[in-house]
């Protein structure tokens, strides 16, 4: 992958992000990644994950810089109508806008999709990223990750078995929501090809946190039995658990009987594939301490990184349970180019590899309103109009009440 390309396959897509905190933002770096043009609209005070931190390096926290790179910063006062009239100007020619205010503020502003928007911008993509969705008895309030964690069902399939669940320890709902925006963005700009047309998409961390329950969703819905936590363990599949080693864990993730004999091969017991208790998944999930039992002893003076090296070569999915540092300094790591560096900023790489249009880490991070001389001259204001609008604190350099 050339990681100085300034191309990708959304070169040419123009995308006024409102977004703030993890979900739309994340959507609008993979869009930038690709090649979009993505002009990240900031409010008067900024986006609050500015202040998320420690860790800070050159301005910028690390929660911060981790969303928002390949992005350009314009700090503008959406809550004064000129500022208003600044967003229409920069709609026009756009090609997604993308935000995620609570529900009813846009149409409060005068700036609804169905009465305003799609009338002047009828190609328009629309995407809002929201808690609960529009409508239902939630409908319109607000949501974070750890909570719709809850109100979905995560946390109480998540942790150690007989506990009252565990929050995930990634904002997994957040980063699936930002992930559906972009693919559904990303489907609308397909569409509008063949139709011309632009149109309103919602995605809300509620219904991303539903779709994330497999299979314990298609369980429950089969058998109406409700799951509870299972640790490292997987309901349907054994073995699939993590074991200790002589120096740290492993992850056996073991799909099918082939692979379980090869396994036992490897640990020097190969009669245990052929044990009566062990010889389909079925028997294995219902014995599953005794094989627990079997495995953790054949495996207590195994490296663990050296053996599931070794069962990936034979085809077992295995892996060494690796720490942050391991992993952003693994070869393989370095090799996908999974962790990237530029112009002094470093951060996660991008895992979509394309083979003509390749995505890539082009800019650092902005600065709260970077660019925005340059943002506004491009949408055709002259240089004295920016200045009254910087001095009239519509548009701004420095972020309001800190």
């Amino acid at each position: 992958m050339t990681q100085q390309s300034p191309t990708g396959a959304l070169a040419g897509v123009k995308v006024i992000d409102l977004s703030r905190v993890l979900g739309g933002p994340l959507c609008g770096q993979i869009l930038a990644d690709h090649g979009a043009d993505v002009i990240k609209v900031e409010p008067p005070q900024g986006d609050e994950t500015r202040d998320w931190g420690p860790p800070f390096k050159d301005g910028l926290s690390a929660y911060f810089a981790g969303l928002n790179r390949n992005k350009r910063s314009l700090a503008l006062d959406l809550s004064r109508p000129d500022g208003r009239e600044v967003l229409l100007r920069l709609l026009d020619g756009a090609d997604v806008l993308l935000e995620n205010f609570k529900t009813g503020t846009l149409e409060r502003w005068d700036l609804g999709y169905d009465a305003v928007l799609s009338r002047m911008f009828p190609s328009l993509v629309h995407c809002r990223v929201s808690g609960f969705g529009a409508d239902g008895p939630f409908g319109g309030m607000p949501g974070y990750d750890a909570a719709i964690q809850a109100w979905a069902g995560l946390i109480s399939v998540n942790g150690e078995p007989g506990s009252d669940g565990l929050r995930l320890g990634i904002p997994l709902v957040d980063l699936g929501t930002g992930m559906n925006a972009a693919f559904g963005i990303a489907m609308a700009l397909f569409e509008r090809e063949r139709s011309g047309q632009g149109q309103f998409l919602e995605v809300s961390l509620f219904d991303t946190g539903i779709a994330l329950l497999h299979p314990q969703g298609a369980n429950f819905l089969m058998s109406g039995k409700a799951p509870t936590p299972t640790g490292n363990a997987h309901p349907n599949i054994s073995p699939y658990d993590l074991y200790p080693t002589k120096r740290r864990a492993i992850f056996l993730a073991v799909g099918n009987d082939r692979q379980f004999s090869r396994l036992c091969a490897e640990l020097g017991k190969p009669e245990l594939a052929t044990d009566p208790r062990f010889l389909s998944n079925a028997d294995r999930v219902v014995n599953r301490a005794d094989l627990t039992a079997e495995l953790t002893a054949l495996l207590v003076d195994h490296d663990a990184e050296a053996l599931a090296t070794r069962l990936m070569q034979i085809g077992v999915p295995a892996g060494a349970a690796l720490t942050l540092p391991d992993v952003m300094t693994h070869p393989h790591t370095l090799h996908r180019e999974m962790k990237v560096e530029v112009d002094g900023y470093t951060g996660i790489g991008v895992p979509v590899k394309m083979s003509r249009t390749p995505g890539a880490a082009r800019t650092r991070p902005p600065l709260f309103g970077e660019q925005g001389r340059d943002i506004l001259a491009e949408a055709g204001y002259a240089e004295d109009e920016i200045e009254a609008m910087l001095a009239a604190g519509l548009v701004l350099r420095e972020r309001r009440g800190l």
